[in-house]
Formats: structure tokens, C-alpha cells, sequence
């Protein structure tokens, strides 16, 4: 399973960013979806999820409000819409896809994970 995250770069405080994750998996709408963030010097942190099927979500409370996960099964991808971005939302962003099919924001249910995107917010 490959997955491919793309649409990080830089912005300023209060832009938008949208990341994007492929999947090269065939059954990639069968399991839930997550994204992660490692600030420098900072442990790896949940950001958000989706279930298999899109109709639940999970968001780590610093991206609530802000942030919003969806899913297109057709095209195997899943986006992160980032809005009022702030200077601590600067990190490395994974996409992962899980085990389960449920939402889930523990690492250990994450069985393969993308490259990363770096996302970069000037104050």
C-alpha cells in the first residue's frame, strides 16, 4: 500500500491550506483514514480521522472548528481542510490508513503511513 500526501507549503497566520492523500490500496474505502502531525521537536499528535464510510470523524481538539476531513472512495483519496491556520499548526502532516474501519486517533491502529507534507505558517 502506497500512500501519496501532497498540498503542503507555506502560509500565513489565518490562511487555508487543503493536504491530499492517494492510496494505492484497492480496498482504501473498506478502512478508516487518519491524518497526523510532528511538530520539530514535538511528539507525533493526532489531527484528525474519517471512517470507512465518511459518515463519522474524530478531530483532536486544537483543529476543531478549523479543520475538516473528508474522503472520496471513488478517487481513493483523503483531503484536510485547513482554515485560520496558526503558527503552531506548522509541522510535518502523515496520512495514514487504519486496520479498523471505525474512526480511531491511536497511532497502533494506523497500519501504513505516508511519506509527509510539510506545512509552514508565518506569523
Amino acid at each position: 500500500v502506497q500512500l501519496q500526501a501532497s498540498g503542503g507549503g507555506l502560509v500565513q497566520a489565518g490562511g487555508s491550506l487543503r493536504l491530499s492523500c492517494a492510496a494505492s490500496r484497492r480496498t482504501f474505502g473498506r478502512y478508516a483514514m487518519g491524518w497526523f502531525r510532528r511538530a520539530p521537536g514535538k511528539e507525533r499528535e493526532f489531527v484528525a480521522a474519517i471512517s470507512w464510510s465518511g459518515d463519522a470523524t474524530a478531530y483532536a481538539d486544537s483543529v476543531k472548528g478549523r479543520f475538516t476531513i473528508s474522503r472520496d472512495n471513488a478517487k481513493n483519496t483523503v483531503y484536510l481542510q485547513m482554515n485560520s491556520l496558526k503558527p503552531e499548526d506548522a509541522a510535518v502532516y502523515y496520512c495514514a490508513t487504519s486496520s479498523r474501519t471505525a474512526v480511531t486517533g491511536r497511532p497502533y491502529e494506523y497500519d501504513y503511513w505516508g511519506q509527509g507534507t510539510l506545512v509552514t505558517v508565518s506569523s
